[in-house]
């Protein structure tokens, strides 16, 4: 009996990727977040009720992105993702990578997952992919909801450009999705930030909280301009690059060199994370 099941035993097949989102999915923590982004656009759409709509103009008579936020859905879903990409798309996705594994091994658990047995390199796999594509579907689910929501309130129309000009609707489908694209790529950094120390630490608060608070750092770094021609050199001085898709001309260059800078810490951390789990001790 044992000789079949050590035959039969193939370690690819181990914690499949369904199982495992399953069990991320059914974690209150996703609803909550899912509720929390899926809610902000009506919390704007209330403000500008409210409020009576944006100035039309900034103080210094240039147009904002903000200031054609009730223009059309369109307008409205890339001021949400304008008003997000820099702080609260930050958080869910530190949390799905950083709360991954922690939290195993906070519930005593990540043990017994290998002793099942699950390979490291497979569980590590399994609950990044899963990770990263709940991290995706937050980075879809916000727009998407402020694209109806915002609709539905001002109305289905052209894309008016703070630049001057607006883009057909159809186009601004296509943009806002590169938009978003670039969105998640440049969050990569966070979450190769949360997953490795996920693996380092057995508190899921440590690893998520690092990797908010290091995005965090580095905004602020950004912020230095005495660095100069170094801050290149940093994720957040790419962050806003997206902006870039909504100009009457597509520009790719500041995507590109975010998003490379972006990937190439990602993979770093990412390797740092499984070479470290290949190591460690597991007694939780």
């Amino acid at each position: 009996m044992t000789a079949a099941a050590a035959l039969g035993y193939a370690p690819g097949r181990t914690l499949p990727l369904r199982v495992e989102a399953v069990r991320q999915l059914k974690r209150r923590r996703t609803l909550v977040m899912g509720l929390i982004l899926a809610a902000l656009p009506f919390v704007l759409i209330a403000a500008f009720a409210i409020g009576g709509g944006p100035d039309g103009e900034g103080g210094d008579n240039r147009i904002t992105l903000m200031d054609t936020a009730t223009a059309s859905g369109a307008n409205f879903a890339a001021t949400c993702l304008f008003v997000s990409a820099g702080f609260l798309l930050v958080i869910p996705v530190a949390l799905f990578c950083g709360d991954t594994v922690a939290s195993e091994a906070g519930w005593s658990s990540l043990r017994y997952l290998l002793a099942a047995p699950v390979p490291r390199a497979r569980l590590l796999w399994s609950k990044l992919t899963v990770a990263l594509a709940f991290s995706a579907a937050a980075m879809i689910l916000l727009p998407s909801v402020a694209l109806a929501a915002g609709t539905v309130a001002y109305g289905w129309g052209p894309l008016k450009l703070p630049t001057g000009g607006a883009l057909p609707a159809s186009d601004a489908l296509v943009r806002l999705a590169v938009a978003v694209a670039f969105v998640f790529v440049s969050q990569l950094v966070t979450a190769g930030l949360a997953f490795w120390l996920s693996t380092r630490t057995d508190a899921p608060l440590g690893a998520v909280g690092g990797a908010v608070g290091l995005t965090i750092v580095g905004n602020v770094l950004d912020a230095v301009t005495a660095l100069g021609d170094w801050r290149a050199f940093l994720p957040a001085h790419w962050q806003f690059a997206w902006a870039d898709a909504l100009q009457p001309q597509l520009e790719w260059a500041g995507m590109l060199k975010g998003a490379s800078v972006s990937v190439t810490y990602a993979v770093i951390l990412f390797a740092l994370a499984f070479r470290g789990f290949a190591r460690k001790d597991i007694v939780s």
